[in-house]
């Protein structure tokens, strides 16, 4: 049975983002980025899942980008040969956000000629394949190209609009007319993100039309925008001819199955009160100027999202439908809760007679610069299933998930009890419009042991704005006992251990605090295993002994150079002994903004106060900002992993060097900085020469320079009082 035939259960589709984009003469590949090219056992992973389908991409610009004569179609006969004998079946994607190859663009007249050709020399080749999606988001790809100038060709008019999203569209029609002659079962998907847009009442007029242009890819595919359509005077204001319009109704391509991509982001609120909001919102349309915001941060009604996109499509179109990205660029549980949403989402519909075949999860191997729409290379990376940042991918906790939806089991992680971000409190960054309605963080607790310090009250902080549910626990346990007390009273599902004693007194900037004994975290790791309960414990890079000459890695063998790094170290060896699914996190010294006595913070306020500061220029370090650690530790916990991990903010500094950095931001006077050897710091504790945390398992951790200028952004409107000397 093919799998877009009928079917009593809902089904799982996977997606990889396989944007190749072009921005000026700069061209990004998401497929090179993400290592997907070069990866076929990325196939494997995609079967271990359970989908029935993979949206895979057999891109135009990437397989003939000199023309068809040069075709080269050795990629896309290894893959889909693979995904023939793992039993996924491929939804060929010809053109995704791009404009085809370097001798076309979507405001070329022959780029729908162009793409029928190559399609056609697609479905030759694979006449097995049944189902395709010529052009992905057409509209979308038409504003952001065309009308917005984002991308290639940059234009920023009604005119060029039109043509765009005209040109794409008649590709659409002749590839699949071509693709046809070849397999006449083939079906088309057609996608679009299908976000809608809410106002003020005195923007209400814009939004409907916004909300009647969000259709206009299946309107016109399906041949419905004739004389009597709502947007055909917008169409002919546009330079839309009556030929060219009604070539559509001439030749409607009716979709087998719209494809409704849905993004928290795609809602949008209009707002004329500009000065509620940053300069950067603003927009507007050719008779007022309004502000153009995310809607889930300002409206006081929840998000709509999936379930409510997919009655008013069913409504509209009375036309199998399926959700054919569903993605969230955010921390880990967000990212289950969001999937889980859109899964709950189409079977509530599905269960109201509407016909929704499938839900896609998007992004298996991430994407690359989306928070900039493509526009930048900086390297932001959004992790999917996979998190490709490793030797090899490393699956996240959305595997399991998704694994679980498609063999119709209940999800299991407890992160899924509370609601997400957008239906929280902590949502609205404006003046709210309308009644707020929040939900409240559910589920079962996890334990934060030592909370009361500048680490635990980090992880207190990452807990309350992820909407994890936690309790704490700031006193010693002593024995046994209290241990079972604790752990009977609150059964967390997780725990984590920040009473570890990394920070000694270090050039008078750090507190010290007294070095513990192994018992405790060893009893603690054997209670946890015994109740099967993650344990997240913290050392430090105190265990590492200073004698090399590179990064040290995760199975590099250690010694340390202080009682406290031996110490640590056998706390690490009795943990993973008791605890062999332990998470034991290695990080370096550790700066945030919710303490005054790390060392970064103590460097500017004596500076600002004009004080001279004696800091060591010979020990090499990889300092750790504290939101970094606890958003990563988190995400890690979430995804079950376990062992060691090192977890530093990329790069190597020396405590010099690093006070430096921090004069040069904060604009202070570097001259009052004496760069001495340690030994003339009068330190009361060893410390390595050479203590940089490296890894062998992934690089997930921002770079330090990126990460000190956010904490310098970020403390600098709450900068205390200088001392006086």
């Amino acid at each position: 049975m093919s799998f877009l035939a009928p079917s009593s259960e809902l089904a799982l589709w996977v997606g990889v983002e396989p944007t190749v984009s072009r921005v000026g003469d700069d061209i990004l590949d998401q497929i090179s980025l993400s290592g997907f090219h070069d990866r076929l056992d990325d196939i494997d992973r995609l079967a271990t899942l359970g989908a029935q389908a993979v949206r895979f991409p057999l891109l135009w610009e990437r397989t003939a980008p000199d023309g068809l004569a040069c075709a080269d179609w050795s990629w896309g006969d290894t893959r889909l040969a693979r995904l023939s004998e793992r039993g996924l079946a491929p939804i060929l994607g010809l053109v995704h956000h791009g404009s085809g190859p370097p001798s076309t663009h979507l405001l070329d007249p022959q780029f729908a000629r162009g793409l029928a050709d190559y399609a056609r020399a697609v479905a030759e080749r694979y006449p097995q394949v049944s189902a395709y999606t010529p052009v992905n988001e057409p509209l979308t790809t038409a504003r952001f190209a065309a009308l917005y100038g984002y991308w290639y060709p940059h234009a920023r008019d009604e005119g060029s609009f039109w043509k765009a999203l005209m040109h794409q569209l008649q590709a659409t029609v002749l590839a699949i007319r071509e693709i046809r002659q070849v397999n006449p079962e083939a079906r088309l998907i057609q996608t679009e993100d299908l976000g809608r847009t809410f106002s003020t009442p005195a923007l209400q007029a814009q939004a409907d039309f916004e909300n009647e242009r969000r259709w206009l890819s299946f309107d016109l595919l399906l041949g419905q925008v004739d004389r009597n359509h709502a947007l055909w005077a917008y169409l002919r204001w546009c330079g839309a001819t009556e030929r060219e319009l009604d070539w559509f109704i001439e030749h409607p391509c009716p979709p087998d199955v719209l494809g409704l991509n849905t993004y928290v982001t795609s809602e949008r609120f209009l707002d004329e009160r500009l000065e509620r909001y940053p300069n950067d919102c603003r927009g507007g349309n050719h008779s007022a100027s309004y502000a153009d915001v995310e809607a889930v941060r300002v409206r006081g009604a929840p998000l709509g999202t999936t379930a409510t996109r997919l009655r008013e499509a069913g409504t509209r179109y009375s036309l199998p439908l399926a959700i054919t990205e569903t993605h969230l660029d955010c921390t880990r549980e967000e990212q289950l809760r969001w999937l889980l949403e859109s899964w709950n989402g189409a079977q509530e519909v599905r269960g109201e007679g509407v016909n929704v075949c499938a839900v896609t999860a998007w992004a298996a191997f991430g994407a690359y610069e989306w928070n900039s729409l493509l526009t930048r290379r900086e390297g932001h990376y959004e992790s999917g299933l996979w998190d490709v940042r490793a030797p090899e991918p490393r699956p996240t906790a959305l595997v399991q998930l998704a694994r679980e939806l498609a063999r119709g089991q209940l999800p299991s992680h407890p992160v899924l009890a509370g609601p997400g971000w957008w239906r929280r409190k902590g949502r609205l960054l404006y003046l709210p419009e309308g009644e707020v309605e929040m939900g409240a963080a559910a589920g079962p607790p996890m334990l934060i042991i030592g909370a009361t310090g500048a680490l635990g009250q980090a992880f207190r902080c990452a807990c309350e704005e992820r909407g994890l549910p936690y309790v704490s626990y700031d006193h010693n346990m002593s024995d046994l006992a209290d241990i079972q007390a604790i752990l009977e009273r609150w059964r967390p599902w997780a725990v984590i251990n920040t009473a570890v004693d990394f920070q000694v007194n270090d050039e008078e900037f750090e507190v010290w605090q007294a070095p513990g004994n192994a018992l405790e975290p060893q009893l603690l790791a054997q209670e946890c295993a015994a109740r099967q309960i993650p344990l997240v414990a913290v050392s430090s890079d105190l265990v590492l002994g200073g004698q090399r000459e590179r990064p040290y890695l995760e199975s590099d063998s250690l010694r340390p150079s202080s009682v406290y790094g031996h110490r640590q170290l056998a706390a690490e060896e009795a943990i993973m002994a008791a605890h062999p699914d332990a998470l034991v996190v290695r990080t370096g010294p550790l700066f945030g903004p919710w303490d005054e006595h790390n060392f970064a913070q103590q460097v500017r306020r004596k500076l600002r106060a004009g004080r001279r500061i004696r800091v060591a220029n010979d020990q090499t370090i990889s300092p750790t900002y504290l939101p970094d650690l606890t958003r990563v530790t988190l995400d890690l916990l979430v995804d079950g992993d376990a062992g060691v991990w090192h977890l530093a903010n990329v790069g190597a500094v020396t405590r010099a060097g690093w006070a430096a950095q921090v004069a040069a931001l904060n604009g202070l006077n570097a001259t009052l900085i004496d760069a001495v050897p340690a030994a003339e710091v009068g330190l009361s504790v060893a410390r390595a020469r050479y203590s940089v945390l490296g890894s062998e398992r992934a690089w997930i951790m921002p770079e330090f320079g990126e990460a000190l200028r956010h904490w310098s952004e970020v403390t600098r409107q709450n900068m205390p009082t200088p001392e006086l000397s």
